[in-house]
């Protein structure tokens, strides 16, 4: 039996070649250790820097037979490792660059529940004036949503403006109370 770890890096790139699994584990074993630390120094997290070594060495058991080593095993290594690095730093740096501007194409997070937020208070808003007696919403809304003045919804209903003052009045203080209580709630339910 061949004693794969007094070979020469040489000899193993010659097995490896041809599909030898001991050299490549050997080739594994040998320089795993210092492509690591490699990795971790300029990477500094061990976890990408093992990756990157992985990935070195799939790939070289993937191509090990149409694999061209112009120099030495160790500076091919080493040369690769290399690359992968530069490589995956400049990932990151685009991806961070990505990251940072994607606040301006998208609103937050915070942004979006708040907008969610808006829009359920005001369905449970527009429920309430639903609510509210016929004449009492009509002069409400006529003078909320449609900005009339008390004289113009008057002369329209054909009631007296102190009964148009009075139906805004009623309309505001039962909302107030509805919407006090749903705040209340809310706060119970959302305040934690």
């Amino acid at each position: 039996m061949t004693d794969y770890n007094s070979l020469s890096d040489l000899v193993l790139t010659d097995l490896l070649k041809s599909g030898d699994q001991f050299a490549f584990s050997e080739i594994y074993e040998r320089y795993f250790g210092l492509l690591y630390l490699h990795a971790f120094n300029k990477l500094r997290d061990k976890e990408e820097a093992k990756d990157v070594v992985q990935e070195l060495f799939a790939f070289l058991w993937s191509k090990h037979t149409t694999i061209e080593l112009r120099t030495n095993l160790s500076n091919y290594l080493y040369t690769s490792i290399r690359n992968r690095i530069l490589n995956q730093i400049a990932h990151k740096q685009v991806h961070e660059r990505y990251v940072l501007k994607l606040p301006d194409y998208f609103p937050s997070s915070g942004l979006t529940d708040h907008l969610v937020r808006e829009h359920q208070l005001a369905a449970i808003i527009e429920k309430e004036i639903n609510a509210l007696p016929r004449k009492m919403r009509m002069v409400f809304e006529m003078s909320r949503k449609h900005n009339m003045t008390h004289k113009e919804i008057a002369e329209q209903l054909d009631i007296s403006e102190q009964s148009v003052r009075s139906h805004v009045k009623n309309a505001l203080k039962v909302l107030r109370v509805k919407l006090q209580i749903l705040a209340y709630i809310a706060c119970i339910l959302y305040c934690k």
